[in-house]
């Protein structure tokens, strides 16, 4: 079988099964077993795969059309730039949640602490502390397996962070002048209409936001004040439909210049405000 022909076999099998990125996922997948870039490719394409590569890229299909994400078996996402590791154990960062890094640039100083509640991946972190090298960051999650991914994804972007494994400020101490958070936001009851991608395989605890998908928020807005400085800026990333709800918490918590910030599809993404 020829390289053109493997690809091509997994098109059609991507196609059979509904997925409807199939000619991306299957070239993602192609590359990921065989290592060659698109270049690479166009200069072999007519050549004869190895029995081995064929295998692996065969099951790498079979756990596609399973509808594992396609993060969870290559390993890596990219975000801001950066590569990250990724596994059952962490949410898959999302361009959406670039939104949130941004603002948070708009607003840190050099030498500022940064305090990533819910780090997940590490992601959030790692990007802002990536690009203000003279800042400071502890990242916090109640996910011990999490904890470790984002350390090594710290290690990987040769990023310096402390990581602490704490049920939200259980574990926290000391002040921060700024707090970023991208919690669990999804109402129960919506979950199980998400894609079965999300559904099935993204940890369930980094996605319900309870009842009304704002549990979360009051936490960290009723806590966040004893661990923030003067004029501490705190920022979330929220649902499309949370930001009217997520900036009056913010504002009933004595936060000033409460905005709610649009992403590049002109949905509510984020809100932020200071003391």
């Amino acid at each position: 079988m020829k390289y053109r022909e493997l690809l091509q076999e997994g098109e059609r099998q991507l196609e059979a099964a509904g997925n409807p990125e199939a000619k991306v996922d299957a070239w993602y997948l192609l590359e990921f077993v065989t290592v060659l870039s698109r270049q690479e490719y166009f200069l072999q394409m007519e050549q004869a795969v190895d029995d081995a590569t064929v295998e692996s890229y065969r099951q790498a299909l079979a756990k596609r059309m399973e509808h594992v994400p396609l993060q969870y078996i290559t390993g890596f996402q990219e975000f801001m730039g950066l590569n990250f590791l990724v596994n059952p154990s962490v949410l898959i960062p999302r361009q959406d949640t670039e939104t949130l890094v941004e603002q948070a640039l708009s607003v840190i100083e050099s030498g500022d602490t940064i305090l990533d509640m819910c780090t997940g991946s590490g992601c959030i972190l790692i990007s802002l502390l990536k690009m203000k090298q003279d800042c400071r960051g502890v990242g916090v999650d109640i996910s011990e397996k999490a904890i470790e991914t984002a350390r090594e994804n710290a290690r990987m972007n040769e990023v310096e962070a402390t990581w602490l494994c704490s049920d939200m400020f259980t574990e926290v101490s000391g002040k921060y002048d700024v707090m970023v958070s991208n919690p669990p936001y999804i109402a129960t009851s919506v979950i199980e209409t998400l894609m079965p991608e999300v559904v099935q395989f993204e940890p369930y605890g980094a996605l319900d936001g309870h009842e009304d998908g704002l549990f979360f928020y009051r936490r960290l807005v009723e806590q966040s004040g004893d661990y923030l400085t003067d004029r501490g800026y705190l920022l979330f990333e929220i649902g499309y439909d949370q930001g009217e709800a997520v900036a009056d918490l913010m504002k009933q918590a004595g936060y000033k210049d409460v905005t709610v910030v649009k992403d590049y599809c002109e949905n509510d993404r984020v809100v932020m405000g200071h003391l």
